[in-house]
């Protein structure tokens, strides 16, 4: 499954990049593009023409070339990239990443990458045992990179701990595994709507709510990584999603988003209503916008949009999985359950404004699947790219097994 991905390798300066010329040679001979960015520190350790020898391409070490003032982009080489590892990841190097501090070619590359992040850690026992190390670990898992962990045994201060970085043909069996495991939406269609609807009052003014997209753009995003051609039908959103298995249908109001579902959902295998539609429009759009005048404001006459779940729910055909979101303020799992029950949905994704760092706007979330056999689990706090992984594994592992 190696074959045809496009990879970073991010190379440090610690004893363990010498096993990087290794991997680099794993990963080509299984038919991957390797990019290797190394910082400066890493040529001390192994000569930059071995690794342009091995991948077949320049390696990149710093923001420009100095003889021809060619800018490496590392914006383009994140969006280019299919997995970017980074071993040997040095204590100074994680602590970079976790943090955010782009001050070489590597961290900057980290910070713009698209893709799925492996980090295979290399350092004495000491500095790995850490409290800044370990916490700046898990800083890395809570965005959703993958640790590789370091193996045991003889390290280069002769002591013998955990910390030497893991051996390049394990590192190459995780990548190996990852691209085989994430694949199992292959050959799937999924349905995702996300974002707000805003419901037109007159030319400038508007009924909305707070909702950023973010959830439903992660778990489009979460789907496509997996194989599944994905239609994300979207309401107003500043977010962007790159990638050739998602087609993007956007959208205004609750209306056009009824249509726009309506149309697609028959062809799919399964169906994510993420979006936070507004449950209600004006009567009467007015052609002309509202004066402010002196004396009685206006009123406005609301009426109900229509449920896009539930009518979804009611076409649903046998073998459909259809999946719906919940977010409540009070009596959160008395609604959810009604919720699953009246609108025919396979299971509910609640989340309360209760919860710090979940709802609108937030870059975390905090949920609760609720089956319809009752069965509930709940998940902790997280970034909402792993959120939408808890939430296509129940999928993918309860309804869309092949």
């Amino acid at each position: 499954m190696i074959a045809g991905k496009n990879i970073i390798l991010g190379i440090t300066g610690g004893i363990a990049a010498y096993k990087s010329a290794s991997l680099v040679r794993l990963l080509v001979k299984a038919g991957a593009q390797v990019q290797v960015i190394m910082t400066p520190n890493a040529r001390e350790f192994i000569a930059p023409l071995t690794l342009s020898t091995l991948s077949g391409k320049p390696v990149i070490t710093e923001f420009f070339t100095a003889n021809t003032g060619q800018w490496n982009s590392h914006v383009d080489l994140g969006l280019w990239a299919d997995a970017m590892v980074v071993a040997p990841a040095t204590a100074s190097t994680i602590a970079k990443m976790a943090h955010g501090v782009a001050d070489n070619m590597l961290v900057t590359t980290y910070l713009s990458a698209k893709a799925p992040v492996f980090v295979a850690p290399a350092m004495d026992l000491d500095m790995f045992k850490h409290p800044t190390t370990q916490h700046n670990l898990d800083l890395l898992r809570s965005y959703g990179n993958h640790i590789i962990e370091p193996a045991a045994g003889e390290l280069a201060s002769h002591l013998i701990g955990k910390g030497r970085m893991e051996e390049p043909e394990n590192i190459f069996k995780v990548l190996e595994g990852f691209f085989s495991d994430t694949l199992d939406l292959k050959g799937k269609k999924v349905l995702i709507t996300a974002g707000p609807t805003y419901e037109k009052i007159d030319p400038v003014r508007f009924i909305g709510n707070f909702s950023s997209g973010k959830q439903g753009f992660a778990l489009a995003q979460e789907c496509a990584d997996r194989g599944a051609e994905v239609t994300l039908i979207t309401g107003p959103v500043s977010l962007s999603i790159d990638n050739s298995h998602v087609n993007r249908v956007d959208v205004m109001s609750a209306d056009e988003m009824y249509d726009a579902v309506m149309e697609h959902f028959p062809l799919q295998d399964a169906g994510i209503m993420c979006a936070a539609v507004a449950d209600y429009k004006v009567e009467h759009q007015l052609n002309s916008k509202i004066k402010r005048e002196k004396g009685e404001a206006p009123v406005l006459t609301l009426v109900k949009n229509r449920d896009i779940a539930r009518a979804a729910g009611e076409k649903k055909r046998e073998g459909q999985v259809l999946v719906g979101f919940a977010l409540e303020t009070d009596n959160e799992d008395a609604h959810a359950h009604e919720k699953l029950l009246k609108k025919n949905l396979d299971f509910i994704v609640l989340n309360s404004l209760n919860d710090p760092g979940a709802g609108f706007q937030c870059a975390t979330n905090k949920v609760k699947i609720i089956e319809r056999d009752g069965s509930e689990t709940v998940y902790p706090c997280k970034d909402k790219r792993m959120v939408a992984k808890d939430i296509v594994d129940v999928l993918v592992n309860k309804y869309l097994k092949s």
